[in-house]
């Protein structure tokens, strides 16, 4: 095939906004006859620059996936390299495996090719095979490395694709050990299963004996490099290695190799199966089937295939559309910051820790302790210890020492963190593979574990008893754990007082009991204050049990003005109860504080309920209210996004981009200094905006006197071909205006407000060093930098300064 012709193939396959499959959907004028799907993708970090572009890692915020945007700059390539490009377009597109690395997407902007591709934070075998410093792989994990290689090959050559550069480079993981193949540039498509290719490409050190002579060659090439890769992962040297090619190529050719294995260690059948893959006739080579169908693979193929199914169904997505169904991919410029507050800090501390390609996914926190996943889900933890509480190994390090800054939990590598929940004195987290581990205080049982680890765990123990149980997620009270798994049971555990466990009783319990639930309702997720839990449904629909005192869950009747009728008081309740006063109400998030409680609706409402002696429900008084209670005013008609509920005090986000606090000022709870009129003693009894500009909150923690966030800073916007300047909305006008259900049952609607003005634009720039461009290269630490005081942002890749200020235009190339 010409260039030309490999051209106008690629041509068919682009999703190029600017292309011809695309102009028809435009009117005369040049602008959109029909709303596009727009995905958004938030930069983290460079993985790795090549001699002809780089690979930049990506959060896609639909379904916060981690991808890779490969970029090539076509005009510097060579006739050879563009089709080597354009072939890897090509075999990807038509290649989809759950051990092959996934295309998702590509387009052309002017003379960049831009790829979207899977991410595999674990590395690369070659990687793997380092780290292992002369120890030597189980026969269990070899099988295993064995049976996804031979997989993905199989997979190829039925499709009738050569891979011709399989190496352990080329080789990826995930920190599941989930293998993904990939870099695809040599790959050629025969046109049978007997067709023969002649080109001499490829690696040295994995070139078959025909490669090397000149020869015409097939799928039993391939057959050879694997036969290397499971010679290296066996023995942890290469099968041939010399000091120039020359010498390489005659030691592959004279078969001039030995293998100097542990029989002891390996089987001879495994052994057997390397000595078949590398045998000088190629005729005489097994398939990538014949392989799969070896018994010592076989015997456990079934388990394999379950497994790989297993860890692939938490990280696939599916591709999406060409040519003119594909969405316009928008790159978001905003990077994450972490702040806390609380425990005696009145001023917000920014964490270092968490920026550039650290930057968080969510965080949580403590009595005493903080927790944070970040974007390559790994988990970091440390204290803020107070009038000389000891450390029970909530940290999870390994000792009781009190870290003050965040350390990455170093028990769990390799292991990818999804959720975190943190109690008064444990920790609770969830793996992508549903497993779920805890670590810290037992005093009640809250590990799970009937007590069998001693008083405290140090160290992360894995939950044996949700292995058959995958785990949806986890949530964490003062005592006590609840979960949700994916098969939509729930279990709870640790301090039965009150009934927070919702077991029909007030027993304490050290290992997960089921929870009865009501017929037809199908939970959603689960949400533990300090003695008590809720329940959400899909339904919308709010469960809960536990101590009721200040009628912080809701459960007193909350109705006045009826005769004969004086309302009735629950204290308490050991089963999960309907929330009637919030029935009326479709909730999407709830939160519970110490003493009160705050849900969000479908349509952005506060509703607060409970204990409102510090103002902390947000009415401007601190009077006793029966009721629920609707927060409108106060955040100018905005929807609210994310409220979390502490000792006395509640922080709220809405998606214009404000945070508020209100209630308990003390000992820093509102993160605002007594000279901003927030002493100790104030307690302001309606929202307040802090921080004093704009900010998105992806996430949001308070417990006891603390609080922790993600900061969304910057938030522009850029698409490819449409050019975007930013928008900053106004300042909100607070109002005072509340509605109290206890005397109004009637819902207001929420007013839609309109944005304008202008916003300062800045991002973090990254520097790293150069690395082969692959789909999906070996990490690379990237030292930051102070953003520049000006930027210009462009399609995923360049970036230039602009001189202060700009208005907002956005225009599309061709449009009047």
């Amino acid at each position: 095939m010409s260039l030309d012709e490999y051209e106008r193939h690629y041509a068919s396959l682009n999703s190029d906004l600017g292309g011809e499959s695309v102009a028809s959907g435009r009117s005369a004028s040049g602008t959109f006859s029909g709303e596009e799907e727009k995905l958004h993708y938030i930069p983290i970090r460079i993985l790795g620059r090549g001699a002809f572009g780089e690979a930049t890692l990506y959060r896609r915020t639909e379904d916060n996936s981690l991808v890779v945007w490969k970029e090539v700059e076509l005009n510097c390539l060579s006739e050879k390299e563009r089709r080597d490009v354009m072939n890897e377009i090509s075999i990807l597109s038509i290649l989809q495996h759950n051990n092959i690395i996934a295309y998702f997407n590509h387009f052309m902007d002017k003379d960049t090719l831009f790829i979207e591709l899977e991410y595999c934070n674990g590395g690369n075998l070659y990687d793997k095979i380092n780290q292992q410093k002369g120890e030597l792989f189980t026969e269990e994990m070899v099988i295993w490395f064995l049976y996804q290689i031979a997989s993905a090959v199989a997979h190829i050559h039925k499709a009738g694709i050569l891979h011709r550069d399989i190496k352990t480079l080329n080789i990826f993981l995930t920190k599941t050990t989930l293998i993904k193949l990939g870099d695809y540039g040599l790959a050629k498509k025969l046109d049978s299963q007997f067709a023969m290719a002649e080109t001499c490409v490829g690696t040295p050190y994995y070139m078959s004996p025909e490669l090397c002579q000149g020869v015409k060659y097939d799928f039993k090439s391939d057959i050879w490099a694997m036969g290397c890769v499971i010679f290296e992962v066996l023995t942890l040297t290469r099968t041939f290695d010399a000091t120039n090619p020359l010498n390489l190529c005659v030691k592959i050719v004279q078969g001039n190799w030995t293998m100097d294995v542990d029989d002891k260690v390996y089987s001879p059948e495994l052994i057997r199966l390397v000595y078949e893959c590398l045998d000088q006739d190629p005729v005489k080579r097994p398939s990538a089937d014949q392989i799969l169908d070896q018994p010592v693979v076989s015997c456990s193929r079934q388990e394999l295939e379950e497994r790989v199914a297993l860890l692939n169904s938490a990280m696939k997505k599916p591709k999406l559309s060409n040519v003119t169904e594909s969405p316009v991919a928008v790159v978001t410029t905003r990077y994450r910051e972490v702040y806390c507050w609380g425990g005696g800090k009145f001023t917000p501390q920014k964490l270092d820790t968490f920026k550039g390609g650290n930057s968080a996914q969510q965080v949580c926190a403590g009595e005493n302790h903080f927790a944070v996943v970040t974007v390559e889900k790994e988990l970091y933890t440390w204290a803020n210890v107070q009038g000389g509480a000891k450390m029970v190994g909530q940290l999870g390090h390994g000792d009781q020492s009190s870290y003050r800054q965040p350390k990455k939990v170093d028990c769990l590598q390799g292991k990818a963190i999804r959720q975190v929940a943190c109690g008064a004195d444990f920790t609770a987290c969830v793996t992508d593979e549903d497993q779920m581990y805890m670590f810290g205080s037992d005093y009640y049982g809250c590990l799970g574990v009937e007590n069998e680890r001693g008083p405290q765990a140090l160290e992360p123990v894995l939950l044996e008893f949700f292995e058959e149980r995958p785990v949806r997620q986890v949530s964490c009270g003062d005592n006590h754990v609840v979960v949700l798994t994916q098969r939509g049971d729930i279990y709870s555990w640790g301090c039965g007082e009150h009934g927070r466990l919702g077991l029909d009783c007030e027993d304490d319990f050290s290992s997960p009991m089921q929870v009865e639930m009501p017929k037809g309702a199908i939970m959603c997720s689960v949400s533990c204050g300090s003695d008590g839990t809720f329940f959400l449904t899909e339904a919308g629909k709010v469960l809960a049990c536990g101590n009721n005192e200040f009628n912080k869950l809701g459960l007193n009747q909350g109705i006045s003005g009826l005769k004969n009728h004086r309302g009735e008081s629950i204290p308490y309740t050991t089963t999960l109860t309907l929330v009637k006063q919030l029935s009326r109400f479709k909730i999407q998030l709830i939160s519970q504080g110490k003493t009160h409680a705050a849900a969000i609706d479908e349509r952005g409402r506060l509703i607060t309920f409970g204990c409102n002696k510090y103002g902390q429900l947000g009415v401007k008084d601190f009077k006793k209210h029966q009721g629920v209670q609707v927060l409108m005013g106060p955040f100018g008609g905005n929807p609210v996004t994310k409220v979390s509920c502490g000792d006395g005090f509640t922080i709220a986000a809405t998606d214009d981009n404000q945070i508020f606090a209100w209630g308990n000022a003390g000992n820093g709870r509102l993160g605002m200094p007594a000279d901003k009129g927030f002493g100790s003693e104030v307690c302001p009894a309606l929202p307040r905006p802090i921080f004093g500009s704009l900010h998105h909150v992806p996430d949001l923690s308070c417990r006891a006197w603390h609080t922790i966030l993600i900061r969304g800073r910057y938030s522009a916007l850029m698409s490819s071909p449409v050019r975007s300047y930013i928008h900053l909305p106004p300042s909100p006008t607070a109002s005072s205006s509340t509605l109290d259900l206890d005397l109004q049952g009637s819902e207001t609607c929420v007013r839609d407000r309109g944005l304008g003005g202008t916003l300062e634009a800045n991002a973090e720039e990254c520097v790293t060093g150069t690395s082969v461009l692959s789909a999906c290269p070996p990490s690379i630490p990237i030292p930051p930098f102070p953003p520049p005081p000006f930027i210009q942002l462009m399609w995923l890749r360049k970036w230039s300064r602009l001189a202060g200020h700009w208005r907002v235009t956005s225009s599309i190339p061709g449009s009047s």
